[in-house]
């Protein structure tokens, strides 16, 4: 993939850049079309085994930090 260049060059398309959008999802056909779905999938979960109670220890942390739930979530309209 072609890296556009930054600064002058670079046109700011601002909120919803079609050209980002579109790089993204034409690099993910890619990869869907490559094969390796079910292999990046396997690797995957298994990096999520070895750093699952490292990941319930940040979310912890994190929980312990919050100030609750936001009222306009839980709210019923």
């Amino acid at each position: 993939m072609d890296k556009k260049p930054e600064g002058a060059d670079a046109r700011n398309e601002g909120e919803g850049n079609k050209t980002a959008a579109r790089e993204f999802n034409e690099a993910q056909h890619r990869f869907a079309e490559s094969g390796k779905v079910e292999e990046k999938a396997r690797e995957a979960e298994k990096s999520l085994d070895k750093e699952k109670h490292e990941l319930e220890r940040a979310e912890a942390i994190g929980k312990r930090h919050s100030a609750g739930e936001d009222p306009a979530v839980t709210r019923k309209q």
